[in-house]
């Protein structure tokens, strides 16, 4: 994988994120709809990077993101993010990484997150609103969305962040 690319691309995709997004969803929806992009990053660099360089992604993009943007608390964003890489890169050990399972990475990993950071909050008594109504409210259109965005961002971040592969038939110029 080439990590410089990812760490550049996962910086572009946070201006994006903080800067663009918010103009692009409607002002009724700006708390329902939290479209994670550089979450779905950190999934992508699970599945082809490994779980190790997942778990420090997530965990330093997360915290980035803890400061720049969801505020209330510094660590649910990194924690959350950081777990889940190190999970979906230890599950994209075990099976093959094709379309299907990265997409249903993509909506477990979502709600998980999204599951994690609301967790952290009841705990410390940020939010009292019950889990169900978040649910409805804010985890499931976010994961939809997130769905969504990481299928649009699935043949580009392939082609351009993985290393092509020499087969045995050709031979090395080295």
């Amino acid at each position: 994988m080439r990590i410089n690319w990812v760490i550049l691309c996962a910086i572009v995709l946070l201006i994006i994120e903080n800067s663009v997004v918010p103009w692009l969803v409607p002002p009724g929806w700006s708390e329902r709809l939290l479209p994670h992009l550089l979450f779905i990053m950190t999934l992508f660099v699970a599945g082809f990077g490994g779980r190790h360089t997942a778990f420090l992604f997530g965990l330093g993009f997360g915290l980035l993101q803890d400061l720049l943007s969801y505020g209330h608390l510094i660590g649910p964003y990194g924690f959350g993010m950081g777990l889940i890489g190190y999970l979906a890169g230890l599950a994209a050990e075990r099976k093959s990484f094709t379309i299907g399972f990265f997409l249903w990475i993509v909506v477990v990993s979502g709600v998980l997150l999204d599951s994690i950071v609301y967790f952290v909050y009841k705990l410390f008594r940020i939010t009292d609103l019950d889990y169900a109504f978040v649910f409805f409210w804010q985890v499931a259109p976010t994961a939809l969305l997130q769905l969504l965005i990481a299928l649009l961002m699935y043949i580009p971040v392939r082609r351009y962040l993985v290393k092509p592969s020499i087969s045995s038939g050709e031979e090395s110029l080295e």
